[in-house]
This record gives C-alpha cells, structure tokens and sequence, in this order.
C-alpha cells in the first residue's frame, strides 16, 4: 500500500510575491499541483507576517506550521524550531521598507515620535530601530495595509510601509523619508533581507535525507512559477487589495528574483549581517550562526562577534 502524501501547512504572507511563488505547489480539484512529490501535500495558510511570526514563535509545537514565511529578524526567536531555506526569500537589493511621513517632517524630528510599524518582529522595524536609534521613537504597531492612513490622518508621526505599501504611499499624500533597503545597503554594501522562509526542525529531522529534496521541491516552485509568469501573476492578483496589474507585476519583480531561487554567499552574508547588528543592538536574541537548508543539504553561515 502506498503510503498517503504528508500534509505540509505553508504560511505565506498576503500579498502578491508570495502567492506568485508559491501556487504551483497546490492541487486544484480539476487539476493536479504543477510541482509535486508523492511524499507531500500542501495546504497554505496566507497569514499577515507578523502574526506568522508570532505564531511561530509562542505556538505550541503542533500548531507551527511546517513551512512558513518569516520576517527575517525574527529569526533569532525562533531558531530553535526552524531553519531557514535556501530558497523562497524576499530580498531588496538597495530597496525595501519605507520610512514615510507627511510633508514636513525630517529624520530629526522623529526622535520621540510616534511611528508606525507593522510588529516588533517584523525586518521593518528592526531597521527602521537600526536607522533612528533603538528607544529614540514610540514604536506603534499597526496593520500592515493600514500604516499609510494611519499617517496620512496624522494619527502617527510616521509610518513604515511594506508590501504594496512602498508603490502606494504617495497616493495617501505622503512622502519618502528614507528607503531602508537603500540606506542598508549604504550602510553595509548587502542586500536587505526582509522576508525568510523556513521549515520546522523536528520535520528536517524526521524527514533526514528528505529534507534536501523538500528544499529542491520548494525552489522548483518558485522556477515554475517565473517560468510561467502571466499565469502566476494572474493568481497573485488574488492578493493584491485592488493594486492594479502593473504595479503588482511591478511589485513582484521587486521581490521574486535570484535572491528568492538562493540567497547565494552573499544572501546569507546579509542575513548574518542583519542578525549581527539587530542582536547587538539588543533588537534581537543573539546567535552564533544560521542554517540554511537547500536541495545539497545544509549550509551553516557563522555570524562574525555573533
């Protein structure tokens, strides 16, 4: 007897990236998954991030999910239960969460302020602290796809957008203050690694050698979906919140791209390099290093004084 599929419950976040990657991995009732393996079945749990990780991080066990997207500094909280594929990342390559504000304001008039964020958990926050200082502003959480009206009618001093929010800002009459991603990467010469996808350990474990072929299962995915990009940019739109067609294929472009198929060297130089500095600055739980799980195993990065 055939032994029935693993259910594999995949958190992803709700917006348009995520959804482009991760779709060929589903079975439809009048169609079978384009990417699939017999030893799994997929189910997927589009959360917002923040809440997948804080699921990830105070859930009992059973109710992590084994595969979920990550804020990429959150990692550290959750090291214990997952690890980080090699696959399946968000990255801004000199771009990423904003810092936004309505006409007016500056950098030295947020010391104090109050300023939207979309979790403590989440790489938004951790840099925007890294920017500004950690305790120098009033961190106030706030809907993800709720952050720029909250600015714009003034209910915070500033705002950092994400996801289709760093297209979108200035139709809410809002202006760029500063382009994390972009300050990151003056700042270090790397990538901003923003969003991460891992796998719970326990499952890496059971799984053994198996582990490698769910880690190539996940990037043949994301190469389908590039591979097949009007159809995957038809299901994102699923998850666009009336973004229209271009600036969500925009958006995806900014985020689906060779980062996302490996972090590479420098990928996971980034990621150490963000976890490095945010747990110095007492933003994160400290770690020594961080696995990676890709299809040729796993690959330890160390984090230099980590």
């Amino acid at each position: 007897m055939t032994a029935a599929p693993m259910l594999l419950r995949l958190g992803h976040s709700p917006d348009p990236d995520d959804a482009f990657m991760w779709w060929p991995l589903l079975a439809e009732e009048d169609r079978p998954a384009p990417v699939a393996d017999p030893r799994f079945r997929f189910e997927v749990v589009p959360l917002d991030i923040e809440r997948l990780n804080r699921r990830a991080e105070t859930s009992a066990l059973e109710d992590c999910l084994e595969v979920s997207a990550l804020s990429c500094a959150c990692y550290p909280r959750v090291a214990h239960r997952y690890v980080l594929t090699a696959c399946g990342s968000s990255v801004g390559e000199g771009y990423g969460p904003k810092l936004v504000a309505k006409p007016g304001r500056d950098l030295a008039s947020l010391a104090g302020a109050r300023v939207a964020v979309p979790g403590r958990r989440t790489t938004a926050f951790v840099t925007a602290s890294l920017l500004l200082g950690v305790g120098r502003f009033e961190p106030v959480e706030v809907e993800f796809d709720q952050i720029e009206q909250a600015t714009a009618a003034g209910e915070v001093d500033a705002g950092v957008v994400i996801h289709e929010g760093q297209l979108t800002f200035e139709r809410h009459g809002l202006e760029l203050l500063v382009d994390l991603g972009a300050w990151w990467r003056e700042r270090t010469g790397l990538p901003l690694p923003l969003g991460a996808n891992a796998v719970r350990r326990d499952l890496v474990e059971r799984l053994g050698g198996g582990a490698a072929s769910l880690s190539a299962l996940l990037r043949r995915s994301v190469e389908h979906a590039i591979d097949h990009r009007e159809e995957s940019i038809r299901r994102a739109l699923v998850f666009a919140r009336g973004l229209e067609r271009e600036l969500a294929d925009r958006f995806v472009g900014l985020y689906v791209n060779r980062w996302t198929l490996d972090y590479g060297p420098v990928g996971r130089r980034a990621v150490a390099r963000l976890l490095l500095d945010a747990g110095r600055a007492g933003l994160v739980p400290r770690l020594s290093e961080v696995e990676f799980l890709g299809p040729e195993g796993t690959v330890v990065e160390r984090l230099e004084g980590g």
